[in-house]
């Protein structure tokens, strides 16, 4: 024996082929799970490690997949919305599993990072997220699908939109806060955040809002909704341009949870009390939401599943698989801005 033990010793000492002995090294499906669990413990006792560098070259893969992060204004230095950190963690850990190393990268909608990427060998496909306004670099992923490019981006769906996406049911999500509103007798609604095609993922909520309430008989004020991107400082000026427009509300809906926590406390500033005044929600339930004061009413959305399914979807892609768009269902938690008991 050698003192560094290749692929062929293990073959030999488990009666396979090297090509068998590979797949069950990268626990291929095509290897029955006893002869996988017998080579990969040939391989344990010999202290056998797999040359990466080598059975890339041969199968002309990195076995590198890349996460592009948008980057988000946010109060720290971080540049990351919150609620991705979580879906980031569930990501890295699918890769891992599948055996891909994970490349994340901050990109600019200036940046020309939608280029050779793949063609450089640099990853084999590319996970989008934080693009939600994909209007602004729609012609760049269409340039990912002229060139061959694998690649799934987390964000509402769109017909007209290059590639797959993976998201949650915002307008069931904005249904359902809406709905709970108007069951505890709340009647003057507003909504703060984007309600438009620049904000496909908020203009989505919004849409499910004004459904519970025509569903309900009230009319739709669009008066009632003021614009804001999604941070706790846009939040705050969307509520205080609400207060100085003189319409009274009894119910606020946010977009997200960061533009809550700001409008929280602005609607705090004022001496408006929560939920007795205002009932107020937020959308995506980051870890902060439970330890607002009160403790805020949000959208759920499961960032673990996400997280495996865009890597799932992307594999899948890669392997030649054919894949379509997924959406996730979505769950309302109630807490005590909308009256819950603690």
């Amino acid at each position: 024996m050698r003192d560094k033990a290749t692929s062929f010793d293990i073959a030999h000492r488990a009666g396979v082929s090297q090509s068998t002995v590979s797949r069950a090294l990268r626990n291929s499906p095509l290897v029955n799970k006893e002869t996988r669990d017998k080579i990969q413990a040939i391989a344990s006792e010999l202290n056998y490690k797999v040359d990466k560098n080598a059975s890339n070259l041969r199968r002309q893969h990195s076995l590198t997949l890349a996460l592009l992060l948008f980057e988000d204004p946010t109060s720290d230095d971080s540049l990351i919305n919150p609620f991705f950190l979580s879906m980031l963690g569930s990501i890295t850990k699918a890769s891992t599993k599948a055996g891909y190393d994970l490349l994340v990268s901050f990109q600019n909608l200036s940046d020309d990072w939608q280029s050779e990427f793949e063609d450089s060998n640099k990853a084999d496909g590319l996970i989008l997220l934080g693009y939600g306004d994909y209007t602004d670099y729609r012609d760049k992923l269409s340039k990912l699908e002229e060139q061959g490019t694998h690649f799934v981006r987390w964000g509402a769906h769109d017909a007209d939109h290059p590639g797959v996406s993976i998201g949650c049911d915002n307008v069931q999500g904005g249904f359902d806060v809406t709905q709970h509103m108007l069951k505890m007798q709340r009647q003057k609604f507003a909504f703060i955040g984007e309600a438009g095609s620049q904000a496909p993922e908020f203009e989505e909520r919004y849409l499910g809002h004004c459904q519970a309430l025509k569903e309900a008989g009230i009319v739709v004020d669009n008066s009632m909704q003021f614009d804001a991107i999604s941070t706790e400082q846009s939040g705050y000026q969307g509520v205080q341009k609400l207060i100085d427009s003189g319409n009274s509300f009894d119910a606020l809906f946010c977009a997200s949870d960061l533009i809550a926590l700001g409008a929280l406390r602005c609607l705090r500033e004022k001496r408006l009390h929560i939920p007795e005044d205002v009932a107020i929600a937020g959308f995506d339930n980051i870890p902060i939401s439970s330890f607002a004061n009160p403790a805020l009413t949000t959208v759920h959305q499961d960032t673990k599943l996400a997280g495996e399914i865009l890597v799932d979807s992307l594999l899948k892609l890669i392997s030649g698989q054919e894949v379509s768009h997924f959406l996730m269902p979505v769950d309302l938690v109630v807490r005590q801005s909308c009256g819950a008991q603690i």
